[in-house]
């Protein structure tokens, strides 16, 4: 896992011009990247060319999820921006991550597709009020394994059940983790959070960061600082 593990930035602004300036400040300490629905529907395919011609890895964001055709289909489209991941909700069944994976492999991509648990911007209560009678944690694993049975790569969840899926699914799989934030940063929207060192420690290979890095006054020293912390867990 040392060699595997990354800071993936979130690129949560309104333009292609934003994530220039970004990409552009952050410069060789990140090289991975996050395009969400915000900056995908507002400059998508701009921003994804931009990447690759700025060398980054991309992940595509955009938590596919619709009826298994309908999603598989929509796969076999995203390959043709060839991106590193591509995300769809693991509650859209297993039929669903079943489509979507054929649809990979058909198209011979190296895309690898992660699926969704539950949001970090949730938290038990979400869950009542969905009707969902499972705890996070179980709900979370749940989805989880499922999913991975199903043919996805990789999981994202909050850092706070990865513990819970590694005993579960074992080391292999990557886990994906938003929700980080370094010790007495701003939630935000962000429920169920860990500190990056933690997140490591405990499994995460690759962590989502967006504001503690972009909200930064010098965003490539907030973004080595963090790298820092994830590097040190290996030192211990």
């Amino acid at each position: 896992m040392k060699q595997n593990h990354e800071i993936i930035v979130a690129l949560d602004v309104p333009s292609a011009v934003e994530a220039a300036a970004a990409i552009r400040e952050i410069g060789d300490a990140v090289s991975f990247y996050k395009v969400g629905l915000e900056l995908f529907i507002s400059d998508g395919v701009a921003v994804l060319d931009l990447l690759k011609r700025s060398g980054k890895r991309i992940f595509l964001d955009l938590k596919l999820y619709d009826i298994p055709r309908t999603v598989e289909q929509a796969v076999a489209s995203c390959m043709k921006f060839d991106v590193e991941l591509l995300t769809l909700h693991a509650s859209g069944s297993r039929a669903m991550i079943e489509g979507a994976a054929k649809a990979v492999r058909a198209s011979g991509s190296n895309t690898k597709l992660l699926a969704v648990t539950v949001l970090t911007s949730m938290d038990q209560s979400d869950l009542d009020v969905l009707g969902v009678s499972r705890t996070m944690s179980d709900q979370v694993v749940s989805l989880g394994e499922m999913a991975i049975n199903a043919g996805a790569h990789g999981l994202v969840c909050s850092p706070q059940e990865v513990v819970a899926l590694r005993q579960k699914i074992g080391p292999h799989p990557w886990l994906v983790t938003p929700g980080v934030r370094p010790a007495g940063g701003d939630l935000g929207d962000q429920k169920r959070v860990a500190t990056p060192g933690k997140a490591i420690a405990d499994g995460s290979t690759h962590l989502v960061i967006g504001r503690p890095i972009l909200g930064a006054g010098d965003k490539r020293a907030a973004a080595l600082a963090i790298r820092a912390e994830m590097d040190a867990v290996f030192l211990r």
